[in-house]
């Protein structure tokens, strides 16, 4: 070999993962003796001589926090990122942020590496994908991590879990367009299977069955695409729908977009539209979005003061964490747009009616 061997060369030898010959290195007692060995004869065999000052100085980042997040590109989860990072911050903790795209591969991967790299505790936001490899390494590295705003790993005695209620946002979001005597009520957005889309859509479920009303879903990707998409495809084949709660609010925003391009209104007498997450945007678009609000901000705070509590004082999180939720009623689903009232656009907080 013409360069000097690194720890990915005694990976690749020894058969095992970069993370695993980390934890030899630390003489972590959760490598198992057998692999031990096979990891330190790959280091004679190649020459690996191991630069324990590089590593001291990796080691003096102990106020490090993985932040991995499976959408970046979403206002949601960047809102929580932010808000979380500057949390942390204020508590003299150094975050490192990595995307995952909703690829769980990449997520392994992140994750491995952020574990080399000597992270306290990891917050993840996780993809959706095969296996559990980037938990299974965080176990055995015996890292603090906790899952929030999605769960992908059951074991949330180990990895706690913490979300608003998406539930009860659902659940008021359907009772509010049923007070506004919505006849047939659709939920768009959101892809079949995942746990997400199924607690968003529950309480929508729960409370059209309570209604007698039968429902109507269509899933596809949480995007303004889809969301644009779906508007010209329930003016065609469900002309009868009146209003519709979607899954997030770029599906909504979307959703209102395409309406805008078809000529059909939103609110009033149009279609009443509700969305979840309750971005900025909602209260800049036109008309105005009413969402679920999730108060993501005061989220990415109550997390880091969780994770620090955790560090610092022992105090693991309870294995289930709901967070309360609201609805901001706007233009988009108000008896009548605030325009058209002949008064000034009211406080997002307000409800027209």
């Amino acid at each position: 070999m013409d360069r000097r061997p690194t720890i990915i060369d005694v990976a690749r030898k020894a058969g095992v993962s970069k993370s695993t010959v980390s934890l030899v290195l630390q003489n972590s007692p959760t490598v198992r003796e057998q692999t031990r060995i096979q990891v330190r004869d790959a280091m004679a065999e190649i020459g690996y001589v191991y630069n324990r000052a590089a590593a001291n100085l990796r080691s003096a980042g102990a106020g490090l926090i993985g932040l991995v997040i499976n959408d970046l590109r979403n206002p949601f989860f960047t809102e929580f990122a932010t808000s979380l990072q500057m949390a942390l911050s204020a508590r003299g903790f150094a975050t490192v942020v990595a995307n995952t795209d909703e690829n769980s591969r990449l997520q392994e991967q992140v994750v491995a590496a952020m574990i080399e790299h000597g992270v306290s505790a990891f917050i993840i936001s996780p993809a959706y994908g095969d296996g559990d490899g980037a938990f299974d390494a965080i176990a055995r590295a015996g890292v603090p991590a906790m899952q929030v705003l999605r769960k992908v790993d059951e074991r949330v005695d180990l990895f706690p879990f913490a979300a608003p209620d998406y539930l009860a946002g659902s659940r008021i979001a359907t009772a509010h367009l049923l007070e506004r005597q919505a006849r047939r009520i659709a939920f768009v957005g959101g892809l079949e299977g995942r746990s997400v889309t199924q607690e968003r859509m529950a309480g929508y479920l729960e409370v059209l069955s309570s209604a007698g009303m039968p429902p109507l879903m269509l899933a596809g990707r949480s995007s303004r695409s889809f969301g644009r998409d779906a508007a010209k495809k329930l003016a065609r084949q469900h002309p009868e729908v009146d209003a519709v709660i979607c899954f997030n609010d770029l599906v909504a925003l979307g959703l209102i977009a395409g309406c805008a391009e078809i000529g059909r209104p939103v609110g009033g007498d149009g279609l009443r539209v509700v969305g979840f997450d309750d971005i900025e945007e909602c209260g800049q678009t036109w008309p105005t979005l009413s969402s679920v609000r999730c108060d993501i901000a005061g989220f990415g705070e109550a997390i880091a003061a969780t994770i620090l509590g955790w560090l610092e004082d022992g105090k693991m999180p309870p294995p289930v964490r709901r967070t309360e939720v609201q609805l901001m009623v706007r233009d988009s689903s108000a008896r009548l747009p605030v325009s058209r009232q002949g008064s000034l656009p009211q406080s997002p907080s307000e409800d027209p009616s």
